[in-house]
This record gives structure tokens, C-alpha cells and sequence, in this order.
């Protein structure tokens, strides 16, 4: 018996869902690793935090923005500024007073 129509669109959109559903797992692991090394006291590791930082953001977005949680995705676009700035700040080339 062939299956009623537009039952194979579901599935595959519940499959979408799905996946969309599961950013949030990377996304928690990418912020953890990027915790830690941001707080490492060699320098390629800290850049390597902000870029995971980065990343993260990009997956919570995503996640965010299809879980209809538009305050965390407010958040994660929040957090990637001040990532900047503290990267800005943290430059060589940063004068003391950007620093303060």
C-alpha cells in the first residue's frame, strides 16, 4: 500500500528539524573548547578560542534562529562583539589607551 500523500514531505521535513535540532550539541561543545583556550596563556590558542568563540556563535544562531529563541540569538550576536572587542584590545598593535 503506497503511503497517504504528503506523508514523504513530512518525514523528510521532521528529518530537517532534526538535524537543525541538533546544532545546539556542537555548539555547546565548540563554546567549552573555545572557553578553554581563550583562557590559555599562549597566544595561537587564544586566537584559536576566538575563532571556536566564533564558530559557536554561528551554530546558536542557527540554532537559535530555528528554535524561535530570538533572545538568545540577540545573545550570541552580543558575545561575538565583545569578542571583538577584546581581541581589538588585545592586539599588539593596540595603543594603551584602546587597552583600558
Amino acid at each position: 500500500m503506497w503511503p497517504a500523500r504528503g506523508t514523504w514531505i513530512a518525514q523528510d521535513l521532521s528529518m530537517q528539524n532534526f538535524d537543525l535540532d541538533a546544532l545546539q550539541w556542537p555548539a555547546m561543545v565548540a563554546t567549552l573548547i573555545a572557553a578553554w583556550w581563550v583562557a590559555s596563556e599562549r597566544k595561537g590558542r587564544r586566537s584559536l578560542g576566538f575563532w571556536c568563540f566564533a564558530l559557536s556563535n554561528v551554530l546558536w544562531v542557527a540554532w537559535g534562529w530555528h528554535a524561535h529563541a530570538y533572545a538568545l540569538v540577540a545573545l550570541q550576536i552580543g558575545l561575538f562583539a565583545l569578542n571583538l572587542r577584546g581581541l581589538n584590545k588585545t592586539s599588539p598593535s593596540a595603543s594603551p589607551e584602546e587597552r583600558a
